[in-house]
Parts: C-alpha cells; structure tokens; sequence
C-alpha cells in the first residue's frame, strides 16, 4: 500500500499522457510552448478567475504574489503557525515579518478571531504595516474566507490564498484558488493536482496584479525579451510538465474529485466511535482532500503508533510535527503574540493516513481497522 498511490493513477493516464507528451516532442517547443496556455485558460476556467499565470513551484508562486504586492521590510504578513514552511518563508524571504495566528482545531485552518487578535497587537505594539494575510487552505479544505475576508477589510490587508493543497475544494458558491486578491496552487506530485516534477499557478482577477506576476517570473521582462523593467526570477512550467497536467486535470474534474470524496466518507464511517478527532468539514464546504488527517488522543505514543502501522503494511505521515514559530530558519525574524496553542497541541496529536483518488476500499478499510486495533 503507498501513502498516495501515483503508479495506479499512471496506468490509469499512461496512454493519454504518453500521447500529449509525444506531441510535445514532435513539436520541439519545450519552454512556453501552446500546452502552456492551454493549461492556463484551462485553470482560470476551472477555478473562475480571469487569469492563470503559471510558474515553477508553489513556493515561487507565493513569492511571485508578493512581489507584485511590493511586499517587503517593514510589513507585517500574517501566515497560519500550522502549515508547511513555504507559507512563511516566502515573505521572509522579502524581508517582511511573518506573524504567525492560531488556527481553528478542528478545521486546521487559519482561525479569524484570533488573526483579529494578532493584528490588533501588531498595530498597537510594533511600528509594523500590517500589509497581508496568508490563509492556507490545508489538506485540501478552503479557509473561512468571509470571516478572514472581514478582518482584511477592516484593517486595509490584502489577502492571498495559498490553495498549495487545496485545488478542487469549494464552498457553497466559489472554488479554491478564487477566494485571494491573488491566490496560489502547487503541482508538486502528490497535490489533488499534480505534474511529474515541480510546478505552480498564480491566480487572479486583477489585470495590474496578472501583468506584474507575468513580468516577475520573467526576469522582469518588459515588452520584449531583452527588456528588463525590473529585477525578477526566472520561474517557468514547462510544456512537457503542463502536457502532463492537461491530462491530469480531465481525470481530476471527470471521476479523482468524486472518488477522494467517496474514500473520506469510508474513512469516517468506519472510524466513527473510535475516540479519534476526525477531521470536520463545515457546512456548505467541500474539500479536496489533500490528506486525511485525524488527531489521536493526547496520551498517545505517536512514533510507537506508526511504527506498528508500519509494521503492518499501512503508511502514515506527521503533518506538522513543528510549529512555525519554532523552526530554527524564523528565529529572530517572526513574531506569535499568543504562542499559539492549539498548533502545538496538534502538531503532538496530528496523524494522516493513506489517501487519494486510487485507494482501493479494502485498504483503506484496512488501514482504519488496523489503527483502531492499535489504539
């Protein structure tokens, strides 16, 4: 049993994929080629924005955000304490100051009140700009993005949408990748969507933003290709890899959603009464499921846990087992009003389980029998 199995979904796509790259081949245009913006009108589709700018990584996309934005020393950028590094590394990075909020313990995802909270502090206690906020759509499933929404409004923030996990998820009304003044997406391998390498979106409404985030991840460029405006990167997807997204992107919409869908419903009726904290999906929201990820009681031996897992043939992974406001990389350089709590709590209870679009029903079942067994 793999974590998320890539080979099933391969033979499923080999022919199809196989087919786009060979034309790719054929056609010989390997940077920018039309699969490119194919696959970007595709998207911006798909999500419901006007433009798709994509990129070479999901970290790059976020930097590419903030450099539009003009993000840098002196701002305040407030990020989620639980999530993966880049959320916060790409404004520090800029030299902005990443302020890391609490989240909700139950959603995992940026929690409203206590982002107010932070922002308050950072108004009244620093000499800080508070300039944006980072919400993270974690494990697939979009923030509360009215409620996030507000507090931006209220304190002139912008805000983005690091949907690096969350590609497919929706509430009652919009999808992920839609819900940021700009919004960002990752193609790493195991994302809902993913390439055969490295690769990433940028997202927007704004024609101002579009242009800047184009230019950016282009050396800056200007009118033509030896006209630098501006200092920028160089951050490109290439046509083999949005080739292999094209073909991706129809089984994602045409049969993997509903399917990822179907196996987190198993994985809540056969969990349910177990004493686990399954994972909870408000009203109206729909998730992508990125992971399936459950807390365990807070006396449990997490390492003796997945090592007997492992033993017996299911895999299991730590998101996060460090908050941010502990990494090494942000000493000095960050500021936690509150200490964040309820992330340390998780980051000591969190455990994710095999999951994706071509988990076949016995081993899942498997897997959540053999952990309740254990328990």
């Amino acid at each position: 049993m793999q974590f998320r199995d890539l080979n099933a979904q391969y033979a499923m796509l080999k022919d199809d994929i196989g087919e786009r790259i060979a034309r790719v081949l054929d056609h010989g245009r390997y940077i920018s080629g039309p699969e490119v913006s194919k696959l970007e009108e595709r998207l911006a589709s798909y999500v419901g924005v006007k433009h798709c700018i994509t990129c070479g990584n999901g970290t790059d996309a976020l930097q590419l955000a903030f450099m539009a934005w003009g993000i840098g020393p002196g701002d305040a950028v407030f990020v989620p304490d639980f999530t993966f590094f880049a959320s916060g590394e790409a404004p520090a990075l800029l030299g902005a100051m990443p302020v890391f909020v609490d989240v909700d313990g139950r959603t995992f995802n940026l929690d409203s009140v206590k982002l107010e909270e932070a922002v308050r502090f950072i108004e009244e206690r620093t000499n800080l700009n508070p300039k944006a906020v980072v919400a993270v759509d974690l494990f697939g499933l979009p923030a509360d993005y009215l409620a996030i929404r507000e507090v931006c409004e209220r304190h002139g923030m912008l805000l983005l949408e690091d949907g690096a996990q969350g590609f497919g998820g929706s509430t009652s009304d919009r999808r992920a990748c839609s819900f940021g003044d700009v919004s960002t997406t990752s193609f790493f391998p195991a994302k809902p969507l993913g390439c055969y390498g490295d690769g990433g979106a940028v997202f927007t409404n704004s024609d101002e933003w579009a242009a800047l985030v184009r230019s950016f991840a282009a050396h800056g460029k200007g009118s033509m290709k030896y006209d630098n405006v501006r200092v920028g990167v160089n951050s490109r997807l290439d046509t083999i890899q949005a080739a292999v997204l094209l073909a991706k992107l129809d089984a994602f919409e045409q049969y993997e959603f509903s399917a990822v869908n179907r196996a987190a419903s198993l994985y809540n009726e056969t969990l349910a009464g177990s004493g686990l904290v399954l994972p909870k999906i408000p009203e109206g929201f729909c998730s992508s499921w990125a992971q399936y990820t459950v807390q365990l009681p807070e006396d449990s031996d997490r390492d003796a846990l997945q090592g007997a897992l492992k033993e017996k043939g299911v895999p299991t992974m730590v998101y996060y087992p460090k908050p941010m406001h502990e990494q090494k990389a942000f000493e000095g350089v960050h500021l936690c009003p509150d200490g964040c709590p309820v992330v340390k709590r998780l980051c000591d209870t969190v455990l994710s389980l095999p999951m994706g679009p071509y988990l076949i029903r016995e081993d899942l079942e498997f897997s959540a029998r053999t952990l309740m067994g254990l328990l």
